[in-house]
């Protein structure tokens, strides 16, 4: 039995696992955290790929998330300004990890164990952990997020780069909304879209994956534009410390959550208003991108953000994940050599992660379009009809 190690226990770590799992390999997998993850109930969209990939490697699609029908857009007064038919099925981060992590045996799941690197031998890699442990195995995969180690040692040339704006999330409670926002906004994937900033919201599951009408929740997501030296006083906490990627939200400071909430009066519309007023404490992240130009070398490989990170504009994270995951798993399956199919390996998915990469950034830079006579409002938007119909759509 070969076996491979998975350096990094989020989504696409676990969708390598299952695939190499059902393909006979033996599996370990390795997170950083000591406690098993949670992504804050954030919201995430599905594809018919994503759920033929999770089919693929027998994983229940049953009660997956909450089905909406329509995309509607929306003015600062609240006017409907765009309403498509868009059947689509949105869940949470939170369920598909429960998934995937309910399909890996708990005896090759390893908490609190980070790799910081590799090395690689004859028809062999070794991957190294921070607590300096080296497992030897025939396969090492880096799956360990944007700010992958992995990456940076394959890759040292390939950052992750700022797009210059941040998205905030909150989550709202559907009970706890008002009847006319229940009845319209929350049943809907929708859009608020001046220039400047974006925001798409709609309903997934309630705690515990509860998909009963009144104990749903509404997924809130807002992108904002930010200088750099706004961003570098957003990611400073309150004892003058510098974050450089990201700052837990427990350490944002309250003059930038007050800032946030003034902002907030001043743009939403009433409906998405109430809808932030409600929610839990929102929390940002800045929004950055990076696209390998391979995924494996030798004994190693690379899946997921790891590999190649799409703004979340194209909500093809966690397909995209899948599908590499799937990929790597047939290759290895065509080819006696490791080493041969991971060139096999990166050359498709590299493709098709760059596709991924490319369009959500053309999609993101729709933020700061400004036509002649503004859009303050957002009624006035030249590419409202592009954001509304190929947000959270597949990228072939």
């Amino acid at each position: 039995m070969k076996k491979a190690v998975i350096c990094g226990g989020s989504i696409g770590g676990l969708f390598a696992a299952a695939a190499l799992r059902k393909s006979g390999w033996q599996v370990d997998v390795y997170e950083r955290t000591e406690i098993e993850l949670s992504g804050r109930g954030a919201g995430i969209v599905t594809h018919d790929v994503l759920i033929n990939a999770l089919k693929a490697l027998d994983i229940t699609t049953d009660n997956l998330g909450v089905f909406v029908k329509d995309r509607t857009a929306y003015d600062k007064n609240g006017n409907e300004l765009m309403r498509l038919p868009f059947p689509q099925v949105v869940t949470s981060w939170d369920r598909i990890h429960s998934l995937l992590r309910a399909s890996h045996p708990d005896q090759h799941h390893h908490l609190g164990r980070a790799a910081i690197g590799y090395r690689q031998g004859h028809n062999k890699a070794v991957a190294i952990l921070d607590d300096k442990t080296e497992i030897e195995a025939d396969l090492v995969i880096g799956a360990d997020g944007f700010g992958s180690n992995i990456r940076a040692q394959m890759l040292p040339e390939i950052k992750s780069l700022s797009s210059g704006y941040v998205v905030w999330r909150a989550l709202a409670n559907e009970a706890d909304l008002s009847r006319e926002v229940q009845n319209d906004v929350f049943k809907t994937f929708g859009f608020f879209v001046p220039t400047g900033s974006q925001i798409i919201g709609y309903p997934i599951a309630g705690f515990g994956n509860d998909l009963r009408e009144g104990h749903r929740r509404y997924n809130f997501v807002w992108y904002i534009g930010v200088e750099q030296d706004e961003l570098k006083d957003m990611l400073t906490d309150e004892k003058g410390n510098y974050h450089s990627v990201s700052i837990p939200p427990p350490l944002v400071r309250d003059d930038v959550m007050s800032r946030f909430t003034d902002t907030a009066h001043k743009t939403l519309p009433a409906n998405f208003a109430e809808i932030l007023e409600k929610s839990e404490m929102p929390f940002f992240a800045p929004i950055y991108d990076h696209h390998s130009p391979i995924m494996g070398k030798g004994n190693v490989g690379l899946v997921g953000d790891a590999a190649c990170v799409a703004r979340p504009h194209v909500g093809m994270g966690v397909t995209k994940a899948a599908c590499d995951a799937l990929s790597l798993a047939d290759s290895l399956k065509k080819f006696s050599i490791i080493s041969d199919a991971l060139a096999a390996y990166s050359e498709e998915r590299v493709a098709a992660s760059a596709r991924a990469h490319y369009r959500a950034r053309d999609l993101g830079a729709t933020i700061f379009v400004d036509p002649e006579g503004g859009n303050e409002d957002g009624s006035r938007n030249p590419n409202l009809h592009e954001i509304v119909s190929t947000t959270a759509t597949i990228v072939n």
